[in-house]
């Protein structure tokens, strides 16, 4: 097994792009009724597109969708998809997602699901947000989503932290690991609360028009918080 950091996402995305593809096929529900409602000339952008199960819904609905993701791979798994797809008004760009390479307000709309929990310390977090803000057209639309810190699965880890690593590190910081198709590939993520998952937001000037506590896997308590925003 090849050992990596789990800090470098680049390569650990890379690795697992493949296990991740045949693994995350059906777009999310949220993210199709937020798609489904944007005008048809929106140039929109999928900030961290992953394997395009959101990207290529966004090309059909608008008039242009850039998907923006760390991993060569992940877009490589794209760009096969839209060469088969014969779709044409996708454009795929590499980069992170601390320095977007697009004008300020270029874009419409976008999406950022379930990727701004993989960025690593607070102020990178929030540099993103404000990435994200910059690139944005004023009255500009996002839907946006993060882990919940007090899922089924990490709630009992992350009450037991409370007392005995509270200050140790950033509290919901966790390493997840890719165990699938025989890989074993640690992921870092920044599980959020939703009251730091509004704080975050509150700090960049977005109009939060809903906020959701939702659950996509857990049976009790929710797994995922879902935003949409407006730029202001």
């Amino acid at each position: 097994m090849e050992k990596i950091n789990s800090n470098d996402s680049e390569k650990t995305w890379d690795i697992i792009a493949k296990s991740f593809d045949k693994t995350r096929k059906k777009p999310w529900v949220q993210c199709i009724e937020f798609i489904n409602k944007l005008p048809k000339n929106h140039i929109i952008a999928d900030i961290g597109c992953g394997n395009g199960r959101h990207l290529i819904p966004c090309s059909k609905q608008c008039k242009k969708a850039i998907g923006i993701d760390l991993s060569k791979e992940l877009l490589k798994i794209i760009k096969n998809k839209i060469n088969i797809d014969k779709i044409e008004n996708i454009n795929l760009i590499h980069s992170n997602v601390l320095n977007i390479p697009l004008k300020n307000d270029s874009i419409d709309s976008a999406l950022y699901i379930a990727a701004l929990h993989n960025i690593k310390d607070r102020k990178n977090r929030l540099q993103s947000l404000e990435e994200v803000h910059r690139i944005l057209k004023k009255n500009g639309l996002l839907i946006i989503s993060v882990w919940s810190r007090w899922q089924d699965k990490f709630r009992k880890q992350f009450l037991k932290k409370w007392f005995t690593e509270f200050n140790q590190n950033e509290y919901g910081d966790v390493n997840i690991y890719w165990r699938q198709h025989g890989l074993n590939i640690p992921r870092f993520y920044h599980l959020y609360s939703k009251k730091e998952f509004l704080n975050d937001i509150n700090k960049v000037n977005f109009e939060i028009l809903d906020i959701n506590d939702v659950k996509l896997h857990s049976k009790k308590y929710p797994d995922n918080y879902f935003a949409i925003l407006r730029k202001k």
